[in-house]
């Protein structure tokens, strides 16, 4: 450990508890909505799904998400991260759970749609995509699925922001990145153990039980945040004044009252991570929900054996995403300025992306998950830094406001690449060379996009009196 670290640590290390729930949090966030993905081919067998109606399910998820972002983002500035991240566990905790009740809801009820009025003609379309269809017979097992996902997308939603907002109270801006990237960590986490357990507690109990059992961990973390989190980081009893000191080490921002939104939206910062975030989250949404069915087509996979290939492809991630905090913060600790320092990690990471090009053009198993955990590991480090660049440029009573506005664009880009991927594969035979050429430009075209809108990682600024009067 180099000496700085052991400054870091010496003044005290409370922090890192912190830093500790956030990641636990997220490892379960990502748990809860990843389970659908592993039981995807069960649940195309049993209930007789079709890729698009796979992809609608997916598309509610990241509708409600992207609602539940700048709703929740809003939230946890006005209410405090305390409470409401609390109050987003319990709620996606229940939701995750009432995924399981579906398994009672006959195979053979649906839902028929005709185009009788406008508001089902529109529906049938965005469905269907085509005007051509004149009935759609939607399976209400489908439609208690995505009912099921819109609850949880929405609760789902105040992960990011909260954990944001929490590390900008409770670090100072040098180890902001890393902190990131250490939370961050726990979506891969969260996303390697569901190869792990749920296949296991599908075979041996049933495909709902592992709705239920995974849900219910949100409960059981809800109890050490209540005890051990506090937005009061100076009145806290395990914070030491040297700790205190050096977390506020940077210099104070002058307080802001309540910013509305339109002061928000007024400023690059606040376009330069949206744009970010809705041209490289699809493919993270591409990774989680999809990567388990390429594996199943293209190389023959089942419930049974998509462990081992699923966990080497998030253990790489979770270096990818402690890497790329680790490496900005390095950056900055030898002397290079903060803006050189988060887009020359990103600039890596976005070039790491690249090769998934071949992903589907090598008859290996191990060299295709080899190329898609290097493009997930990449997407990991790229988020720890572009999450942090909201730190760097955000007063702290707007970060989470902003995180979750960039959420939302993020999750419209999921949704997009949703029916993208699922429109594609039934008519490419399940070919997806499409959507991984996609991912292979998108990161490097939107780092590009971003260094436009900040060439210099300027602080934003507000009129305090006018924003304090709102």
């Amino acid at each position: 450990m180099g000496s700085a670290q052991q400054g870091a640590l010496s003044v005290g290390w409370y922090r890192w508890v912190v830093c500790g729930l956030l990641f636990v949090a997220t490892t379960v966030n990502y748990l809860d909505r990843q389970v659908i993905s592993v039981l995807k081919p069960v649940l195309e067998k049993e209930m007789g799904w079709n890729q698009i109606d796979y992809s609608n399910i997916v598309v509610c998820f990241q509708l409600a998400y992207a609602i539940g972002l700048v709703m929740m983002g809003r939230f946890v500035d006005r209410i405090g991260v305390k409470i409401g991240f609390a109050l987003a566990v319990f709620f996606w905790s229940i939701a995750a759970i009432a995924h399981g009740f579906v398994a009672y809801i006959p195979h053979d009820w649906v839902l028929t749609l005709t185009k009788d009025s406008v508001g089902q003609s529109i529906l049938i379309f965005l469905l269907y995509g085509t005007g051509a269809v004149t009935t759609y017979v939607l399976p209400m097992t489908v439609v208690a699925f995505a009912a099921a996902r819109f609850a949880l997308g929405i609760s789902e939603a105040g992960n990011f922001p909260a954990c944001i907002k929490a590390v900008s109270e409770w670090f100072p801006k040098k180890e902001r990145a890393l902190a990131t990237g250490i939370f961050n960590s726990g979506t891969n986490i969260g996303a390697l153990l569901t190869p792990v357990v749920v296949p296991w507690i599908a075979v041996n109990w049933g495909w709902s039980w592992a709705f239920y059992l995974t849900g219910a961990i949100g409960f059981l973390w809800l109890v050490a945040w209540l005890w051990e989190f506090d937005d009061d980081v100076a009145g806290h009893p395990k914070v030491t004044k040297q700790e205190l000191d050096y977390i506020r080490s940077d210099p104070q921002e002058p307080p802001s009252g309540k910013i509305p939104w339109i002061k928000l939206l007024g400023h690059r910062q606040t376009w330069a991570f949206a744009i970010g975030k809705f041209m490289t989250d699809p493919f993270w949404w591409l990774y989680l929900f999809w990567v388990p069915d390429f594996l199943n087509k293209q190389h023959g996979l089942d419930i049974k054996n998509f462990g081992p290939p699923l966990v080497v492809i998030y253990t790489m991630t979770c270096f990818g995403s402690v890497g790329g905090g680790w490496l900005s913060s390095k950056l900055i600790r030898s002397g290079w300025t903060v803006n050189a320092s988060r887009k020359t990690a990103m600039l890596v990471c976005a070039l790491c992306v690249v090769p998934i090009l071949a992903a589907t053009q090598v008859s290996s198993l191990w060299l295709a998950v080899f190329l898609i955990g290097l493009a997930a590991s990449a997407h990991a480090g790229w988020s720890a830094n572009i999450f942090t660049l909201v730190s760097d440029t955000v007063p702290k009573a707007a970060i989470s406001s902003v995180t979750g506005f960039g959420g939302m664009a993020g999750a419209v880009g999921g949704m997009l690449i949703a029916k993208i991927v699922g429109y594609v594969l039934e008519r490419t035979n399940n070919n997806y060379f499409i959507p991984f050429a996609m991912a292979a430009a998108a990161y490097l075209l939107a780092l590009v996009i971003i260094h436009l809108f900040l060439p210099r990682l300027e602080q934003m600024k507000l009129d305090v009196k006018k924003a304090g009067q709102s």
